[in-house]
């Protein structure tokens, strides 16, 4: 028999029977024998008072009597609340043994590096020198029993990180798929400035750096917008080829036999649906029709204005698409904004075409050169895209110009509408079923926006191997994984609309902009919830949770004994830990 060493402490024991709850205070030795944990109560302290038991925690926790008139000294402080916060987080919903059913050293700098990319992203190298030793600023490592890291173990646990991604992420889908689920895809991209890695190529850039080359990832999420799986491909390949691989990713890897895959109109083209998804049996879509294709219904008479004199939606068929439902949206406050902005950019056109006009009109140094003057044209117009409104003539000493007033109004006509195409049948999905599918594409938008910009700062990318990428973009997915998690716990306390279903139920259309809640516009207006508590963004709440410290402490009288004293939580901060169903402790 293998004994180890016991630990004596003060447990307190809450259980329910038949809906009333009793609450014990037991003093235990704890102790491993043949690897399992096992309890010896020593006695019941239910009935001591509060306050010495709080005494007697502190006095078995290692914490010295104070001599009379005995002072506290502050040794040190570091950051503990955010730590405690997502920490506690990704343990409650199990993600760490999601990451690894044993623990270990690697399992652990993994779980490290998830919490940093939230609470403190940057490079990895930025993060080991913030962890540990006189550098610290917060007790991430303390709390995971880390020390004497060095740089190539981080190294080492992103490569032991990526051999696990397929089993990792077919444990998300099956916590968070099921046959016959509706499956949300998109890409995105992110910049990159290193040169060494075969997956950086010239591509579209989706981060406004276009002389940048990219790297390109397909991002799957669960109809919630919880994300599942992420893939990372060369920065040249197309969004619909990423969606091809995916495809076979939901059927193969996650073994789900029927499944709905909502992509936008970039991703499901139709070529791919009659090369790779028209003849696969348990698979449907949602996607939308392109602008080109929206034109020819109209011009063919399929979409007529009259579809939408008393509704906004409605379905139509063609034969251009066989087997198919076409649902016909029109929003009228897209159309508002659509026409508004086309005037502006017209006359923002019409201004910069009147001063090429006044360049190529004026008595000193003219503009000549039917050359020259179209370049001046096309350099003018490359902001506005509105020259395709104009019918221009140019000449080498002349130039004038007019507006293509019928093509505008064709435009104009187009204004609000569009398509969403599925193969799912009536009696599966209905038309407003599938429109709100549809635009739940937002969901994986939004956790785009978190994984690039707001919160976890996936570029700039600091890794040259093509693995090391591959496992840093993965990392950055587990850590909106956990985020996404906080989000939904936290609603209360952040501008996010934690009464939507409500709002929803109320919703007359589902082509109407999604609306927000009472208790949403409330705290959008006072800054604050219904307690009075400071209404924040995540990272905001992040930061205030933040300067919850741990102290390390000792008395005066005893300066050899340390040991450590957790601020008292402010009222914000003790909600949010209520929240989340974790303790700052």
């Amino acid at each position: 028999m293998s004994t180890q060493k016991r630990s004596v402490h003060i447990a307190t024991i809450t259980r329910t029977v038949k809906g009333k709850t009793y609450t014990s205070v037991l003093l235990r030795h704890t102790y491993r024998e043949d690897g399992k944990v096992k309890h010896l109560t020593l006695g019941n302290l239910s009935d001591l008072p509060d306050d010495l038991i709080a005494f007697m925690r502190k006095r078995l926790a290692g914490e010295p009597l104070p001599d009379n008139d005995d002072d506290i000294e502050v040794v040190r402080s570091l950051p503990h609340g955010h730590v405690a916060a997502v920490l506690g987080t990704l343990r409650k919903i199990e993600l760490d043994r999601m990451i690894s059913a044993k623990p270990c050293r690697e399992a652990k700098l993994v779980m490290a590096m998830l919490v940093l990319r939230i609470i403190a992203p940057g490079s990895k190298l930025a993060n080991l020198t913030g962890l540990q030793g006189e550098t610290a600023q917060h007790t991430l490592a303390e709390e995971l029993k880390l020390d004497d890291i060095e740089t190539a173990e981080l190294y080492e646990a992103m490569d032991w990180l990526l051999k696990r991604q397929k089993r990792i992420e077919k444990k998300l889908a099956h916590r968070h798929l099921r046959d016959g689920t509706l499956v949300l895809y998109d890409v995105s991209s992110s910049y990159y400035t290193g040169r060494k890695s075969e997956l950086v190529k010239m591509g579209h850039s989706r981060d406004g750096k276009p002389g940048e080359p990219q790297i390109v990832y397909g991002l799957l999420c669960a109809p919630d917008g919880c994300p599942v799986s992420i893939e990372v491909f060369p920065g040249n390949t197309a969004d619909p080829t990423t969606f091809t691989s995916q495809v076979n990713s939901i059927r193969k890897r996650f073994g789900i036999n029927r499944v709905v895959l909502v992509g936008d109109r970039g991703m499901i083209t139709s070529k791919r649906i009659k090369e790779d998804l028209r003849d696969v049996e348990g698979l449907d879509w949602i996607t939308a029709l392109r602008n080109d294709s929206l034109k020819k219904l109209v011009a063919q008479g399929t979409v007529q204005p009259s579809l939408f004199d008393e509704r906004d939606l409605a379905e139509v068929t063609s034969p251009d698409y066989p087997g198919e439902r076409l649902i016909v949206c029109r929003n009228p406050l897209l159309a508002g904004e659509r026409a508004r902005k086309r005037k502006a950019l017209l006359e923002a056109a019409e201004a910069k075409l009147d001063a090429v006009v006044e360049a190529v009109s004026r008595e000193r140094n003219p503009l000549r050169g039917k050359d020259k003057i179209g370049l001046r044209i096309g350099r003018e117009l490359k902001s506005t895209k509105m020259q395709k409104h104009f019918d221009l003539t140019i000449e080498d000493d002349s130039f004038s110009y007019r507006r293509r007033e019928e093509q505008i109004a064709q435009e104009a006509a187009l204004d609000g509408l569009y398509v969403i195409r599925t193969s799912l049948a009536k009696e599966t999905m209905s038309a407003e079923q599938t429109v709100s599918a549809y635009k739940d594409l937002s969901k994986v938008e939004r956790a785009f926006r978190s994984l690039k910009m707001i919160d976890l700062r996936i570029r700039p990318i600091y890794h040259w191997k093509d693995d090391r990428i591959r496992s840093h973009v993965f990392l950055c997915m587990l850590a909106y994984y956990v985020e996404w998690h906080m989000r939904g716990a936290l609603a209360e306390l952040l501008f996010d609309d934690h009464e939507r279903e409500a709002a929803e139920r109320d919703r007359k259309s589902i082509v109407a902009p999604a609306p927000r809640s009472a208790v949403a516009k409330r705290k959008d207006w006072h800054r604050e919830t219904s307690d009075g508590l400071p209404v924040q963004s995540f990272q905001c709440l992040m930061k205030d949770l933040g300067t919850l410290c741990a102290n390390q402490v000792r008395w005066t009288s005893c300066p050899q004994v340390e040991f450590r004293r957790i601020t008292a939580p402010t009222p914000l901060q003790q909600r949010a830990f209520d929240l989340l169903g974790v303790r700052p402790a």
